[in-house]
């Protein structure tokens, strides 16, 4: 399957059927394509999903168009990590471009993260997302309960958590330029000033910084919403110095709906170097409900950015 893995047209169609789980036809992966910077026709597109056919990544679905088979899924996770780099912050800019969230009337489309776990374990992860808003190191304060959506395997229950690349999207409507700098681990201390641990860049990543460290056991998010002090993720944005009046209200705007951010923002915050003529922003993540679930022995799956939803459901849960 090296064809796949080097020619960057066949493997952007696997992504973008990874990222949308309904059947897609030629027409809307054209015009998805074409988002991404390959242009083609509907007929060229149908060309290629014949491709894809023949090689067992994709199936037809009568007439609603392709999904992704298991091998289909196998091959863009393993795809060559050439192929992937960038990958992350791509997906993540697209959620923030679809987000149409207005902070003033509380309506539009946030991004949201997509996670599951089985139905007895269901219990114990609400426990989990509760406690870490109770300790105010969530991105949002509500999350959502669902078990009707075709990523959610049978016998497993869903789980629907605002993404905070929800801020960047409401950032750029307001004609403001933002840049999703850093994933981090942030470490607290009682009344100590907060410290970064580690920073991980999302431009030229192939994984989620975020996601790399509850993996890897690096977060002690649980030790922090029971006694105070512990590591817990947080995010780095940038945006321009001038911008910083209209960030403060627009951050003013989204705390009264729920949201909690920003834990700092400054030319120079907490350890972070200084950054001339840029506004640094720090907030806490929204994985941090996730990595918690993950610290205390649940099996959860998370999808980080799965796609934007109406913000008024994720308040009807």
């Amino acid at each position: 399957m090296s064809g796949v893995k080097t020619e960057r047209k066949l493997v952007e169609i696997l992504r973008i059927l990874k990222e949308y789980p309904e059947p897609m036809g030629a027409k809307r992966l054209s015009e998805l394509m074409a988002e991404h910077g390959f242009v083609l026709s509907d007929r060229a597109v149908q060309y290629y999903l014949r491709s894809l056919d023949d090689m067992g990544f994709t199936r037809k679905v009568g007439n609603r168009g392709r999904v992704l088979t298991q091998s289909g899924i196998a091959e863009i996770e393993s795809a060559l990590v050439g192929e992937r780099i960038g990958f992350i912050i791509s997906k993540l800019e697209r959620l923030a471009v679809r987000t149409t969230f207005n902070p003033e009337s509380g309506t539009g489309d946030v991004a949201y993260n997509l996670s599951y776990v089985p139905y007895e374990a269901e219990d114990v992860v609400i426990r989990a997302f509760d406690q870490v808003i109770e300790a105010g190191c969530s991105f949002f304060s509500r999350y959502r309960i669902i078990d009707d959506d075709p990523r959610i395997p049978a016998g497993h229950v869903g789980f629907i958590t605002v993404c905070s690349v929800t801020m960047d999207g409401v950032l750029q409507r307001q004609g403001i330029p933002v840049e999703m700098k850093y994933g981090g681990r942030i470490t607290i201390k009682g009344e100590e000033t907060p410290s970064f641990a580690d920073l991980v860049a999302y431009r030229g990543s192939s994984i989620d910084p975020l996601q790399l460290f509850i993996s890897a056991g690096l977060t002690s998010i649980h030790d922090y919403v029971t006694t105070g002090t512990g590591t817990v993720l947080a995010n780095v944005r940038q945006v321009p110095l001038p911008a910083r009046k209209s960030v403060e209200e627009i951050a003013a705007a989204m705390r009264e709906e729920g949201f909690i951010f920003p834990l700092q923002a400054g030319e120079r915050v907490f350890n972070l170097s200084r950054e001339p003529y840029r506004l640094s922003i720090v907030s806490f993540s929204g994985m941090n409900l996730i990595g918690h679930a993950v610290e205390i022995g649940c099996p959860i799956r998370t999808e980080i950015g799965a796609g934007n939803i109406p913000f008024s459901r994720i308040l009807s849960r």
